[in-house]
């Protein structure tokens, strides 16, 4: 009887063993290769470190909307349904972004183009829009960078093509229908590229500072109690003496791990941080596909990446 008992402890914690090996997270790259025309590419890794492209590095998703045709800075998240949800840039210079939803990452719904600066004659712009879930209100805010035509003069250059971005959003629920497009953060100089994540009672943005003249093209770090702001002033530089772009977060046990392009290298970076002032560069411990450039992480179960592969 005493050897049953064993056998059948034994036999239980072997199946917690398996669910626990079932459900643990991998972490799943979604990038872009060259200039977004082929569409959107899919890179894994299980230790945050190491990272294998999908099918070979060949585009998972071709685009389909505006006129331009691209998938650039494509961003996926898990939305609060289950589905995964995906915004990206269309084009360089139109006033939409992509759209698409799937179950399983493999086979994805209609590509829709949201007008979300269509209103703005001046706007010049869409660029890397970006999807956070507020589990709270049970909403998603969308945002992105755009210049429009004589705002914000102050930081105004001639240089960098006369870009002079500042980032705004749109709230949804269902991804139909859109708030007013409403200016999330200007920290007092041109900024692109924010991702936002929840941190306990807090959100935390990082974004690229794309001043020109002196050259910033660096990441700094702001803060806010609510998602949508408003946010405190940025933070000094995170990032060395070169020029990053794309940034893209996790939260590794209690270790911060940003990612990012340093874009004129044609190098990708990391750096990582227990508490988001000390920041040591973990580059060299990286290894992703060649020619991938910016994108987001997300986090699937080895039964989605099972169905990927």
């Amino acid at each position: 009887m005493k050897k049953v008992v064993i056998g059948l402890l034994f036999f239980c914690f072997c199946l917690k063993l398996n669910a626990q090996e079932a459900e643990k997270s991998i972490y799943l790259f979604s990038y872009f290769k060259n200039n977004g025309q082929d569409g959107l590419h899919l890179a894994y890794s299980k230790d945050g470190l190491k990272w294998d492209a999908l099918k070979n590095d060949q585009s998972f998703l071709k685009p389909t909307v505006s006129k331009d045709k691209l998938m650039r800075d494509p961003c996926i998240i898990r939305g609060g349904d289950g589905n995964f949800h995906m915004v990206w840039t269309v084009s360089w210079t139109d006033k939409t972004i992509g759209y698409a939803w799937s179950k399983d990452l493999v086979n994805w719904s209609e590509q829709v183009a949201i007008p979300v600066m269509a209103h703005e004659e001046g706007a010049r712009n869409c660029w890397a829009p970006e999807i956070t879930y507020d589990a709270a209100k049970k909403q998603y805010l969308i945002y992105w960078a755009t210049t429009i035509t004589g705002k914000f003069p102050e930081t105004f250059s001639e240089k960098d093509n006369g870009y002079n971005h500042r980032m705004y959003y749109t709230l949804t629920k269902d991804f139909k229908k859109f708030s007013k497009t409403k200016l999330l953060y200007n920290p007092g100089f041109n900024v692109i590229d924010a991702t936002i994540l929840k941190d306990g009672k807090r959100f935390i943005m990082f974004a690229k500072d794309e001043t020109r003249e002196p050259a910033q093209k660096n990441l700094k770090v702001a803060y806010s109690k609510k998602l949508k702001g408003p946010y405190s002033n940025a933070s000094e530089p995170i990032t060395g003496k070169y020029w990053a772009e794309g940034p893209t977060v996790i939260k590794k046990n209690d270790t911060w791990i940003v990612y990012f392009d340093k874009y004129t290298l044609h190098q990708y970076g990391a750096i990582s941080s227990k508490d988001l002032k000390n920041w040591d560069d973990i580059s060299a411990q990286i290894s992703l596909p060649k020619g991938i450039r910016h994108g987001s992480i997300l986090t699937i179960t080895e039964a989605e990446l099972n169905k990927l592969k």
